[in-house]
């Protein structure tokens, strides 16, 4: 069995630290119209558009907060 070495490194403190998060209006924008899509079609016809609903809010959910940075 093999042994494992560690090498302790102590922290540089010469190193910028991390950027200050800001919100980007184009990543808030996309949220925004993806919801504005739901409401829109929930409203003509829930029933017929419920497959869209769904995947536009799967969208939502998922994919689009996991890829999508509002640093990008």
């Amino acid at each position: 069995m093999a042994k494992v070495f560690t090498i302790p490194v102590p922290p540089d403190l010469s190193r910028k630290p991390a950027r200050e998060r800001t919100s980007d209006p184009r990543y808030v924008d996309g949220q925004r119209l993806l919801v504005e899509a739901m409401r829109y079609l929930a409203q003509s016809d829930p029933i017929a558009n419920r497959n869209a609903i769904e995947l536009l809010s799967e969208h939502v959910r998922t994919r689009f907060r996991m890829s999508d940075s509002p640093l990008g």
